[in-house]
């Protein structure tokens, strides 16, 4: 009887925890998957509105393309990979050059022109996805071993670290808060309080704001509760008419993609080396490309941001070991659904900065702790000094440049530090000899997990 019992218990809990501590949203059950959602959502909240703040978007628009976009990637990757597509900041310099803020306000007349050049920049993303269908995958990823993805995916989360830092100093005790209680839930947390760090956070530290009077809820008092997400402002359909300004504005901005696409591959990698399955290889880069370069297409088409996917939920599954892509669809539909509540973006926006700080301090630090350990998994031979010029070069480049700005013809130019860091990588991998990197398409380790959990399915 007694050992009846205790078989039962480790069942019990193997249904909920899964094998190897991974949790399965399945075996957790709608109203806590519900809850996970939601964390999802609130996560990539901070980074996504603050997008149409300074570009002028429509900050409904952009929720609701933010939802649509990742249920249009989910359905062109079959559902497999755990990928929220957020508001791209890589594209805030080419909104900047094309449409800039006029004193605070947005340039209605020029945000058509500049959503046209992120329309474009989309569509790049599908020619190196018929590369991946024209040419063996084996030969096109050996420009992307783990060498460096691995220190692309560090540079993302360190790059990041300066907007956490400044968000913070806004309100240290805040943001402090905030951290403190992710932690204390994470690390000694029970249950679902365990897998929920980031929501309770927020309302923790919300809470807190508003007992510091922190929160201002003016906009919360003056916003209707119901209204439509699209406007004609930003929308391409019937506000471009002048060829020349369409022909400068792609110019100016489809060479961003060069950048994204690098980053995309970077996130790719990190979801794939923090779940443990190869998504490199299933569903593979060549559907991955496709459903996030005609995500970012169709939200600009309707005037919202380019979308991309966001290290912020890279982050949650990392902390929560939640991989089931189930839970970021249902964060995908809260999205959509708060995005016809002009009061949700109101109280969205009274959250304060210090809070999105004190998250942004754990998920960015996650995303680099991804790299790392996607460098040492991939057994990385460091004692190679092609290695460590390659991997010593990304990093520098990344955090270290700023950007690069070139002029070609009439036209400025404006590369991130990051695009620059992942082309220098990739052709320092390229020219120098000793590049024995095999990519696996079935590799035991994208298999393993699969088995043991099932939750991709």
């Amino acid at each position: 009887m007694e050992i009846n019992m205790a078989k039962h218990k480790k069942e019990k809990s193997k249904a909920v925890l899964g094998e190897q501590g991974i949790y399965d949203a399945r075996t957790l059950g709608k109203p806590k998957m519900l809850i996970l959602g939601f964390q999802h959502t609130f996560a990539m909240f901070g980074a996504t509105v603050l997008v149409p703040l300074l570009t002028g978007l429509n900050m409904q628009t952009t929720l609701l393309m933010a939802g649509l976009g990742t249920l249009l990637f989910h359905l062109i990757t079959k559902g497999k990979i755990p990928a929220f597509l957020g508001s791209s900041f890589a594209f805030l310099g080419g909104y900047a050059a094309v449409a800039p803020m006029i004193d605070g306000k947005p340039n209605n007349e020029m945000l058509p022109y500049a959503c046209l050049g992120v329309v474009c920049a989309g569509l790049v993303y599908l020619i190196l996805a018929a590369l991946f269908a024209i040419f063996p995958i084996q030969k096109v990823m050996r420009f992307f071993p783990p060498v460096v993805t691995g220190p692309i995916i560090i540079a993302i989360g360190l790059s990041l670290s300066s907007s956490a830092v400044e968000n913070c100093k806004t309100n240290w005790p805040l943001a402090l808060i905030a951290l403190a209680v992710i932690i204390i839930c994470n690390i000694w947390g029970k249950g679902m309080v365990k897998i929920i760090p980031i929501l309770v956070g927020i309302i923790v530290s919300y809470i807190a704001a508003v007992c510091m009077n922190a929160v201002d809820f003016t906009l919360i008092k003056e916003a209707a509760w119901i209204g439509f997400p699209i406007t004609e402002e930003g929308m391409v359909f019937g506000n471009v008419s002048n060829s020349g300004l369409a022909l400068s504005s792609i110019i100016a901005i489809m060479p961003i993609s060069l950048a994204t696409m690098m980053e995309h591959i970077g996130d790719i990698s990190a979801i794939s080396a923090t779940t443990e399955r190869n998504f490199l290889a299933d569903p593979g880069l060549k559907k991955t490309l496709v459903g996030d370069g005609l995500a970012t297409s169709m939200s600009a088409l309707f005037g919202g941001p380019a979308n991309t996917t966001y290290g912020e939920n890279t982050g949650v599954i990392a902390l929560t070991k939640v991989y089931d892509p189930r839970v970021v669809r249902i964060a995908a539909v809260v999205a959509v659904l708060l995005s016809f509540s002009p009061k949700f973006a109101a109280v969205i926006n009274t959250i304060p900065s210090a809070i999105i700080g004190g998250v942004s301090f754990v998920l960015y630090g996650m995303i680099s702790g991804v790299g790392v350990r996607n460098v040492v998994e991939n057994k990385v031979d460091l004692t190679k000094s092609r290695n460590l010029i390659i991997i010593a070069v990304i990093l520098v480049t990344a955090l270290g440049l700023g950007s690069l700005d070139f002029t070609i013809g009439k036209f400025n130019i404006s590369l991130t530090a990051l695009a620059v860091a992942a082309i220098a990588g990739i052709v320092l991998n390229a020219v120098f000899p000793g590049n024995d990197y095999v990519f696996k398409m079935d590799s035991d380790k994208s298999k393993e997990p699969e088995e043991k959990t099932d939750a991709a399915n």
